[in-house]
């Protein structure tokens, strides 16, 4: 079975439209609201595997409603808007939000942007299991958004320069830090200083 999937859209047709493109493509529809406090709730009784936010929305916005979604690191969001100025991009990814996708979309684009969303949830899982095994302090919120930040730069880098998918090149990055008992973040930057390649 696909990704278990909350919908949370305040027009009623595009919710309709995703609820029946998600389930054509395999994906299970666990909830859906047109509601952005709704969509919390339906989070923590469904537990699914991915959110798919509006940015504007009634109770509160998809922007608020990611930082509550994502407060807990169990769940992806993917933000639906119909705005791309680049302040909102940026405070969706300050909420924790690991894609997004601008309406009106085409139903090809739409598989896709999950795909990433929840690549790309995988990653930063996988940077925050790396923090509480590897320091004794706690590391702040700044240290992982960096860490996610070198480590996306990094992969782009492994991505043109030797032809990796996305996935490949976070895999790379996370098994030779593992490999050699290293940061993720510190190979990042071999990448980055072109001291380090596959």
């Amino acid at each position: 079975m696909g990704a278990r999937v909350v919908i949370a859209e305040d027009e009623a047709i595009i919710r309709l439209d995703l609820k029946e493109i998600l389930e054509a493509e395999g994906y299970e529809v666990v909830g859906e609201t047109g509601r952005g406090d709704e969509a919390v709730e339906l989070v923590t009784t469904h537990s699914p595997d991915l959110a798919i936010l509006d940015v504007k929305m009634p109770g509160l916005d998809g922007i608020e409603a990611a930082r509550r979604i994502t407060a807990d690191r169990k769940v992806a969001v993917l933000i639906l808007t119909a705005f791309s100025q680049r302040n909102l991009i940026e405070d969706a990814r300050d909420a924790g939000v690991s894609a997004y996708l601008v309406k009106p979309f085409q139903r090809s684009e739409l598989v896709p942007a999950i795909e990433v969303a929840l690549a790309r949830f995988e990653e930063f899982r996988a940077i925050e299991e790396e923090h509480a095994r590897l320091s004794d302090e706690v590391a702040t919120l700044e240290d992982k958004l960096e860490t996610r930040q070198i480590v996306d730069r990094a992969k782009g880098v492994l991505m043109d320069n030797n032809a990796l998918a996305e996935a490949e090149a976070f895999s790379f990055i996370q098994k030779t830090a593992m490999g050699r008992r290293a940061r993720m973040r510190e190979i990042a930057q071999e990448v980055l200083d072109g001291t380090l390649s596959p």
